[in-house]
């Protein structure tokens, strides 16, 4: 009987340590897709800010901004973070009126960058990570995925979008508030 509970022992030990090793190999799978859309998204909003810039450009009729936001718009991908750089830099040399409407939407889409370049970086550095791990290395759980990369671009520095006036809320009637007494 004795030997019984070493196999019932044994046994319930392979199938936490299996539990454990799918766990960690959806945790693998699943960051690294994150990752993956993440950088789509990030090339997205990086698409979007240089062409604002390139209409900002436009309007305002500076062959710098517009050729820095068509070398961005046609960069290879070795060449994108040179690219983004250069428009970042020629985007705070540039003075933005927020009460134009492509000014307020090259500055609305520049947050966006921000906000998902932000995005990228967390989960980059949580897929790096994971793929760290002892048993992650040893039975080679992210062999499928490629090695994810960070995106090191400058934060650009914009003015703050005007803010819209709040529309006043009108007081409630008299005779709908209870006294003091009442409650």
């Amino acid at each position: 009987m004795p030997r019984m509970w070493w196999v019932v022992g044994v046994v319930v030990l392979a199938a936490i340590f299996s539990a454990y090793l799918g766990w960690t190999a959806q945790r693998v799978e699943r960051l690294h897709t994150r990752a993956q859309s993440a950088e789509r998204a990030l090339d997205a909003h990086l698409m979007r800010r240089a062409a604002a810039a390139a209409v900002v450009a436009e309007q305002a009729e500076t062959v710098e901004l517009y050729a820095a936001a068509r070398l961005a718009l046609d960069a290879e991908p070795g060449e994108r973070e040179s690219a983004e750089n250069d428009l970042t830099r020629q985007l705070q040399a540039v003075t933005l009126d927020p009460a134009d409407p492509a000014a307020r939407t090259l500055i609305a889409t520049s947050r966006r960058v921000v906000l998902a370049r932000q995005v990228h970086t967390d989960l980059v550095r949580d897929a790096l990570s994971a793929r760290r791990r002892l048993f992650v290395r040893l039975l080679r759980l992210a062999r499928h995925h490629p090695r994810p990369e960070y995106f090191d671009i400058v934060e650009p520095f914009l003015p703050e979008a005007p803010l819209i006036p709040a529309v006043p809320v009108p007081a409630a009637p008299a005779e709908d508030v209870l006294p003091a007494q009442a409650l």
